[in-house]
């Protein structure tokens, strides 16, 4: 593959991937990617990260249906971050529902929701897990 990316200083062999909605701008979340996640998302149009706490591979949308098509993809000088400008199919980013995982702003010394409902209903979605 031409476009190599230094997955070496981590210990783990990642490095961060941030999903970007494509037609917004908004930062929607952020993952890991490992050589597999990375060569995987490439090859197939779709967002596939490295989920450090399964240490296995996550296709984003395989038990929601919340896929990430990617549309473009940005990586910074180091080759040791990603940007992956995505189309984010059923609306919603967030494991906890809302359309992206940044929806806790700090409000005096509160973490308040702003700007976002929920868009589904996790528990409907993954049972008593998150």
């Amino acid at each position: 593959m031409t476009a190599e990316l230094d997955f070496s200083k981590s210990p783990d062999k990642i490095i961060p991937a941030i999903a970007q909605d494509v037609n917004t701008n908004e930062i929607l979340m952020l993952a890991y990617m490992n050589k597999e996640s990375w060569e995987e998302t490439v090859r197939t149009g779709k967002a596939c990260y490295w989920s450090r706490s399964r240490k296995r591979l996550w296709r984003k949308g395989e038990e929601s249906g919340n896929v990430q098509i990617v549309k473009e993809i940005f990586v910074d000088c180091d080759l040791d971050t990603i940007v992956l400008k995505v189309e984010q199919i059923g609306g919603a980013a967030c494991h906890e529902g809302y359309n992206s995982c940044f929806f806790r702003k700090l409000d005096g010394e509160e973490w308040k929701v702003f700007k976002q409902e929920k868009i589904f209903d996790p528990e409907k979605v993954y049972g008593k897990k998150k």
